[in-house]
């Protein structure tokens, strides 16, 4: 298996286990990341022997999101330099849901933004009780790349979730909307998903993606595709354009660090 930089891949049998590694920066979603995302995806989309491929995250947790700081080092300007960068978030993100083989995400600790969008495109999600979700995007003046969270839990609780940045949704609330498949003790959540593809595993390959690739139509039919599309395209403006809030945040991030600018965000919901 080709040996890649920010993420480990192995095989065990017919499955697979993607682990995102960048463990210093909780496996944040860098460029380079996400490139190799999707070549260990069309390596192991190729291979034959592999039925399931699992995805985790190395170290405190699944991962913090689309890497900001290497956002606030490139500062990206302009139409078509968001395009190239969007396109690429949102691509990766729905490797696992085209993927024709079934997808599971094992998650621990924090799951953000665009990892939490990532693990959504999954087939099966499987987190443990120490995992914390969320969608807090808007509050530091960014958009959504991958608009899935309604298609998983409804208008009501989407709106919710992103409309007020929340990012504290933990393993219980999790299931009980949808976002998660089951639930395990901490630490179980990699073995639980072993099981889980391995059972997958030993049914027809041709049958089970061509029941993925029905499910999936289930809601594309609906407009999933097209609404998610749409949705990019309203993220698209909202970073060429810039709101004020991002580029606040990004001014104290590049003067005063990353800490200094997270702190800054969570001090104005504070007195809320």
């Amino acid at each position: 298996m080709h040996r890649y930089q920010n993420i480990h891949v192995t095989v065990e049998g017919q499955v697979a286990v993607i682990e995102l590694h960048r463990p210093e920066r909780i496996n944040a979603l860098n460029k380079a990341m996400l490139l190799e995302i999707n070549a260990a995806l069309d390596a192991l989309e190729r291979d034959a022997e592999v039925r399931v491929i699992v995805v985790h995250g190395a170290g405190r947790g699944f991962s913090s999101g689309f890497d900001l700081k290497e956002q606030m080092l490139r500062r990206p300007e302009g139409a078509a330099l968001w395009r190239e960068i969007l396109d690429l978030d949102f691509s990766t993100t729905l490797r696992f849901w085209d993927c024709p083989k079934p997808t599971v995400a094992a998650i621990h600790g924090p799951c953000m933004a665009g990892a939490f969008e990532m693990a959504l495109a999954c087939d099966l999600s499987v987190c443990a009780t120490d995992a914390v979700f969320g969608e807090p995007e808007l509050k530091f003046g960014a958009g959504i790349v991958t608009l899935l969270l309604p298609w998983a839990v409804g208008p009501k609780a989407a709106k919710d979730i992103i409309l007020t940045g929340d990012d504290s949704i933990d393993a219980q609330r999790a299931l009980a909307l949808g976002i998660v498949s089951r639930v395990v003790p901490e630490g179980e959540h990699l073995s639980s998903a072993l099981r889980i593809a391995r059972q997958m595993a030993v049914i027809d390959p041709d049958l089970v993606r061509d029941t993925k690739k029905a499910l999936n139509r289930s809601y594309e039919i609906q407009g999933l595709r097209a609404a998610l599309e749409a949705a990019l395209d309203i993220d698209h403006a909202i970073e060429s354009h810039g709101s004020p809030d991002k580029r606040m945040f990004m001014d104290i991030a590049r003067t005063q660090g990353l800490k200094a600018a997270l702190a800054w965000r969570e001090a104005r919901f504070a007195g809320s």
